[in-house]
């Protein structure tokens, strides 16, 4: 199987891209199965029921959102009804909302396939959450009666955490992609017992920002310490993203860096 993950789509410039490129993608690269970080699509902040029905109609096939699902009030009910947009699976009980998919999906090289995606947050530099490591035993452990084509999307902010995730579940799951800190990492590799891991995939939105934001609107923060409303960039963007090649066996064969920028006016 192929699958092509979408680092995170941040504001309408990323929304844009996808719609642009992902058709092409698709056909280019023969991708089964298509997953996208979706949590800062709305603004910036936050996912609403309409855009992830956009994304669903573009051929997403899987929304995973972070630390900034809940920003937009209206998913509350959305997401209780609409299993293709995940939450964290490590939220405590009783929070709306599903952490983990198993869905079938028809292969270009005939016939379907099965594919788990299971979405956990970091707790390094972020709020707290149950544990991502015992969570992952657990759902894991569920989902391999189904299927051993899992990826895992795990979003946080330090480096170490997503490193030490990934060689924990290292032969247990198909890959292991970071997300959140919007910056493309060069660490992609096919880990000893067959899991394909990225520390960060990277962000889909505006070139000219910082990780997305209005770039003057981010050094005023850094440079006088006052809070700010930060505000979504315009003008050109770049998506970012993986492509993942599995085995029959749930194992990885390759991860592909992706990243398509669009020219700058003048």
């Amino acid at each position: 199987m192929r699958i092509l993950f979408i680092g995170d789509i941040v504001g309408e410039p990323g929304r844009k891209i996808v719609e642009r490129i992902l058709p092409r993608l698709v056909q280019q690269h023969k991708i089964d199965c298509v997953i996208a970080n979706g949590e800062n699509a709305a603004g910036g902040f936050g996912i609403t029921p309409k855009i992830a029905d956009q994304f669903f109609k573009m051929g997403i096939h899987v929304i995973t959102g972070g630390n900034h699902i809940w920003d937009k009030k209206e998913i509350y009910d959305y997401i209780t009804t609409e299993p293709r947009l995940l939450r964290p699976a490590n939220y405590p009980a009783g929070v709306p909302g599903k952490g983990s998919l198993i869905l079938t999906v028809d292969t270009l090289a005939g016939g379907a396939g099965k594919i788990a995606v299971l979405h956990l947050l970091g707790r390094a530099f972020m709020f707290p959450t149950d544990c991502p490591f015992k969570t992952a035993d657990r759902e894991i452990e569920e989902i391999r009666r189904e299927t051993r084509t899992i990826l895992v999307d795990f979003h946080g902010e330090a480096t170490s955490e997503k490193k030490a995730i990934g060689w924990y579940l290292d032969g247990r799951v198909s890959a292991v992609v970071g997300t959140h800190t919007h910056v493309q990492t060069a660490d992609e590799e096919v880990l000893p017992q067959g899991t394909a891991y990225i520390t960060d995939v990277g962000m889909t939105g505006p070139t000219d920002s910082v990780i997305g934001v209005k770039k003057e609107i981010a050094i005023k923060k850094f440079l006088t310490q006052v809070p700010q409303k930060f505000e979504p960039a315009d003008g050109p963007a770049v998506l970012s993203g993986v492509i993942i090649e599995t085995a029959p066996g749930g194992a990885s064969r390759s991860i592909q860096r992706l990243q398509i920028a669009e020219q700058f006016d003048g």
